[in-house]
């Protein structure tokens, strides 16, 4: 098991290869359940996947920031996602693209209108528009989570094209946005989460 220094220069100074197998287990180990869940779609589950669990340590943010900042077309002038889930992810690739001389900025895509002030979907700096941007997400079950952003972000003038999620559950999402005119990609699929966590148990 690596420390939590030692993941940190791995992320840090690794090839994209290296940092993805370090961010599938990162999964695997702090992220992926096994039992009996409810989703946010009503759908009941044997397995779950919090996310957050790894978007917000310093070295899974790092890592996610790294990769997909890898995966955005070059003509990418910001990326979104729906609160909560995305909200660390659009953060760390933000901050990587930054350090990459490649500034892309973020906006965060609220649930519901903010109750006051300009009582805006969007949180972020306004873009021209037209600007095109990528939603990012963490887990992408039905597909219909970052669909919202979606929305709000065409309704706010911005040209959207793309999903990249960290895992794909393969329950839809992604003929969900095939069928939309969306392109998707997903770092992650579940079977691969799943065989590395059964790899993992049969090591211990």
């Amino acid at each position: 098991m690596k420390t939590n220094s030692q993941a940190n220069v791995l992320v840090t100074n690794a090839d994209l290869s290296a940092i993805r197998q370090l961010l599938l287990d990162l999964f695997v180990r702090l992220a992926y359940k096994e039992g009996d869940f409810v989703l946010s779609s009503g759908q009941r589950s044997n397995y779950y996947i919090n996310g957050k669990q790894v978007t917000l340590t310093a070295e899974g943010a790092l890592a996610i920031g790294r990769l997909l900042l890898s995966m955005l077309p070059e003509d990418t002038q910001s990326v979104a996602g729906l609160t909560l889930g995305a909200d660390p992810i659009v953060t760390a690739v933000s901050v990587v693209s930054a350090y990459e001389n490649r500034p892309i900025p973020a906006l965060i895509v609220r649930k519901e209108a903010k109750g006051h002030g300009t009582r805006a979907y969007l949180e972020g700096p306004t873009l021209p528009s037209g600007a095109k941007v990528v939603v990012l997400e963490d887990v992408v079950t039905t597909g219909k989570s970052a669909m919202l952003a979606v929305e709000r972000l065409r309704a706010a003038g911005y040209a959207v094209e793309q999903v990249i999620a960290l895992v794909d559950r393969k329950q839809g999402g992604a003929e969900f946005y095939c069928s939309q005119g969306l392109k998707f990609q997903a770092l992650f699929s579940i079977e691969e989460i799943r065989q590395r966590y059964a790899q993992i148990e049969l090591e211990r």
